[in-house]
């Protein structure tokens, strides 16, 4: 039995690393760090030339209509990338739609996903990770009232799909009155979070309820998990080349055992995360029944992991690492926010304790 990659999935991962080298090569993620104002229209038109917007969308509505794995593989990419447009919109609304939303809804926005014509957005931390204080979304006549925050690309997104208080999940048009949008200043600068506030906004029910949300949980933690793996292996790529090149006492640093035991240590760290993440995808699709536990498990060791690998990476390269030089502490901090995004490690770990029994 093989339990790789097939061709296919190989050739698209590395056409889409090619386009991300064109399309968002670091200066241009630095640009965007650098500016606010900045939404990154050049990387997502290129995106959509390649046709990520329509992964998970069913060819009958315009899209590719591939699995969960297919997109977690494009989301490590853009990790690999720090791509500065986040994926999980383009991934969960069309879920979302497909799994709950009416006959009607999903002729009018499927299309226009697919196309790259519509972005979207999905607020459901309070939901997923827990309610801070003055967060989270109430629903009553058919109306949104309350706060929603850190939804990557909600300053843009054209449709928010809105998980409320209770778990339901709720179809919010980006021009319908009352929705206000805030930038949330974060540590990763290569995606912008916004903060989203309701004042009576009307909104269209999707069916469903707690178990579409779950799902929509599931497909996230994947999702972020993919892109963890991604920076990840490019910060050990980066330690292992200055490694190579940086001389000390007449030798290059990456003949000292010190300097090899840490490479080494990150590489055997990472390696079997690879596996994990890979059949978390597999699994949303083809095992469902498997799948919130395992991509718990995904989400929280990658949190855990991707924090060694950042520090180790950075202590490789000595001071040059907190230098904006290298670049390096893009990568450090994008994991840093995937880390805490639709729940931290302990978060995560608790959700995973409930599924199997062990706690109430």
């Amino acid at each position: 039995m093989d339990f790789s990659l097939t061709d296919d999935q190989r050739m698209m991962q590395e056409s889409l690393s090619r386009t991300l080298a064109e399309a968002a090569p670091l200066e241009r993620v630095r640009k965007f760090a650098g500016d606010p104002a900045d939404r990154a229209a050049d990387v997502w038109a290129a995106l959509t030339d390649f046709g990520l917007p329509g992964i998970v969308i069913p060819e009958a509505y315009g899209g590719l209509n591939l699995t969960l794995l297919d997109a977690a593989l494009m989301s490590e990419a853009l990790g690999r990338a720090v791509t500065p447009v986040s994926i999980l919109g383009a991934v969960l609304a069309p879920l979302a739609l497909r799994l709950a939303g009416s006959d009607e809804q999903q002729a009018r926005w499927l299309p226009r996903l697919a196309s790259g014509e519509v972005m979207a957005a999905v607020a459901m931390s309070e939901a997923v990770a827990g309610a801070r204080d003055g967060a989270g979304v109430a629903t009553a006549g058919g109306k949104l009232t309350g706060k929603a925050l850190f939804v990557p690309d909600g300053l843009t997104a054209d449709l928010l799909i809105v998980a409320d208080t209770s778990g339901g999940l709720h179809l919010v048009e980006g021009t319908a009155s009352g929705l206000a949008r805030e930038i949330m200043t974060g540590i990763d600068q290569t995606r912008r979070m916004a903060e989203l506030t309701f004042d009576q906004v009307a909104a269209e029910p999707l069916t469903g309820g707690q178990g579409v949300l779950a799902r929509l949980r599931d497909a996230g933690w994947i999702l972020l998990a993919a892109d963890t793996l991604g920076a990840c292996d490019v910060m050990i790529e980066k330690a292992v080349a200055y490694a190579k090149e940086r001389r000390q006492f007449g030798r290059v640093i990456g003949s000292f055992q010190a300097v090899k035991h840490l490479c080494a240590e990150m590489a055997a760290e990472l390696e079997p995360c690879r596996s994990l993440v890979w059949y978390a995808g597999y699994a949303f699709d083809a095992a469902p029944e498997e799948s919130s536990l395992v991509a718990a498990h995904a989400k929280a060791h990658l949190s855990e992991v991707s924090r060694f690998i950042a520090r180790t990476s950075t202590e490789v390269h000595g001071g040059m690492g907190i230098t904006d030089l290298l670049g390096l502490h893009f990568w450090f901090k994008r994991v840093g926010l995937n880390r805490q995004l639709l729940g931290g490690p302990e978060r995560v770990r608790a959700l995973a304790a409930q599924m199997q029994g062990l706690t109430a």
